[in-house]
Formats: structure tokens, C-alpha cells, sequence
């Protein structure tokens, strides 16, 4: 099923503290199409007809229900804030290259801030031997949705720069100590990740380092969400690629910093 532009009803939308937002709607079409790493375009209500659509990673998909998890940063996403249950959004979707659903061994989810949404909606349908979950954030505030994690028996350990929660330091640190553990018993690993940029390339790095298959899904401003404006370029070995439509989930080994 491809793409299609649906009005979807809310069903919930919820503060989580610390900016982040819980919106749930009623999207049949755009819900049975979803694969995790794929994303949505939502026309803003509150704002005036002329203004640009806002791309949201798609937290989960499941039944005719579409969930985003987001977090208001500027003028779109202060205004979906006044959403409530019953009101109808225009949504376009699903949009873009997701991940992989097939993975022969471990797999390593690295998530920051908000870019664990789609990596729950990837752990929850994703066939692996086993899946574990690295995230991390500024404060334990930024650590988003473990408990939906928890209760689909996924591990996880957490990095927090204040040592509010987890362990202090970087996401990277308790994926370093698992990738290590993981090679000194003879086994392989695949990350899949999805946050800010600088994350995003360590954990690159980190696959092709070790020759693993790492799976990244880059963040920029989708503006058109259908590959027409170009302003989502990111450079990879095979020249300018368009994050809408040849991402957002790229290879690590595709990628160019």
C-alpha cells in the first residue's frame, strides 16, 4: 500500500513533560500501511491554510490507530499542542524508506531524546534473536517511553549527561560495553539508531568499524515529505540523497560525514 492523505481523528493527546508530547489518532488507512522508520505529514490546524505540513516519526502503528510521540520546538508543534480528542488532522502518510524487518542477530536499538519513536515501533515488530534498547538524553526527563519498551520484555539501558537516570555519560558507553561483550562470545550485532546528528554518527561509525550492518535514520527538515523540494539532502556514496524518499533510514556503510 503506498501513501495517501487521510483525516484522522485524535484520540488522545497528552503532555510527558519536558516539552514532549503523546498523540494518538484514528488513521485506518495510514495505520495498516506504517513500517517503522517510516514517517507522517500533519497539516497543523491551528495554523493558517498556506503553512507547511510538519513531518513526525511514526512511534507505533497497530489496528486502525497511528501514534506519534514529538516534542514542541517551535511555532508547528506549539500550535498541534491545542489538539484534542475528537478533533480531525490531516495527515499524509506513510512517507519514506524505513528499516529492515529481518534481523539474524543481535539487535541493538540506539535511540536519543525523541528518536526512540520509531525504534518502538521497530522493536515491536522486528525479527531477532534479541533485541536490546540503548538510549540516551540530557536529563532523566528525555528518556521517553521505557515503560512501553518494558513491557515488550526489551532490555534497557540508559545514559544520562546529569547521571539523573542510568548510567553518566553518553548512549554510546553501555553500547560500547554490549558490542564488546557481544564479539568477546563469538556473536554479531546490528545497531539501528534513530537522534541527534552527532549520535547518529558515532553510531555509523561504530558499524563500520566493526563491519556490522547499522541501520540510520537521519533527522532534517522534510519540507515536501515527497522528494520534491529537495531540502532534506543528505550526502551518501552515491551522491545528494533526498531524506524523504531515499531515507530517512539509510546504511551506515551509505553514508557520508
Amino acid at each position: 500500500m503506498g501513501r495517501s492523505e487521510e483525516k484522522c481523528v485524535v484520540l488522545e493527546h497528552r503532555e510527558l513533560g519536558a516539552g514532549y508530547r503523546f498523540l494518538s489518532m484514528r488513521a485506518p488507512a495510514i495505520a495498516a500501511a506504517a513500517v517503522p522508520g517510516q514517517f507522517v505529514h500533519v497539516r497543523v490546524p491551528a495554523l493558517e491554510e498556506s503553512a507547511l505540513r510538519r513531518p513526525f516519526s511514526i512511534f507505533n502503528a497497530e489496528g486502525d490507530v497511528l501514534e506519534l510521540l514529538y516534542k514542541t520546538v517551535g511555532r508547528g508543534t506549539l500550535a498541534m499542542n491545542s489538539l484534542a480528542a475528537g478533533d480531525e488532522v490531516s495527515v499524509i502518510g506513510p512517507l519514506g524508506h524505513g528499516f529492515p524487518l529481518e534481523c539474524k542477530v543481535a539487535a541493538l536499538l540506539v535511540g536519543g531524546g525523541f528518536g526512540v519513536a520509531p525504534l518502538y515501533f521497530l522493536a515491536r515488530r522486528l525479527k531477532a534473536p534479541s533485541i536490546e534498547l540503548f538510549v540516551g538524553g540530557r536529563t532523566s526527563a528525555d528518556l521517553l517511553a521505557l515503560d512501553r519498551f518494558a513491557a515488550l520484555g526489551v532490555p534497557v539501558h540508559a545514559a544520562t549527561n546529569d547521571g539523573s537516570a542510568g548510567v553518566k555519560g553518553l548512549v554510546t558507553d553501555p553500547l560500547d560495553d554490549a558490542m564488546i561483550s557481544i564479539k568477546e562470545k563469538g556473536g554479531s550485532f546490528e545497531l539501528f539508531a534513530c537522534g541527534p546528528d552527532p549520535m547518529l554518527k558515532a553510531v555509523a561509525l561504530r558499524a563500520t568499524g566493526s563491519k556490522s550492518n547499522g541501520w540510520i535514520s537521519m533527522d532534517r527538515h522534510m519540507v515536501c515529505g515527497v522528494g520534491a523540494c529537495y531540502a532534506c539532502i543528505q550526502k551518501t556514496v552515491r551522491g545528494n540523497s533526498r531524506c524523504c524518499i531515499e531515507g530517512p533510514v539509510f546504511a551506515a556503510s551509505d553514508l557520508v560525514w
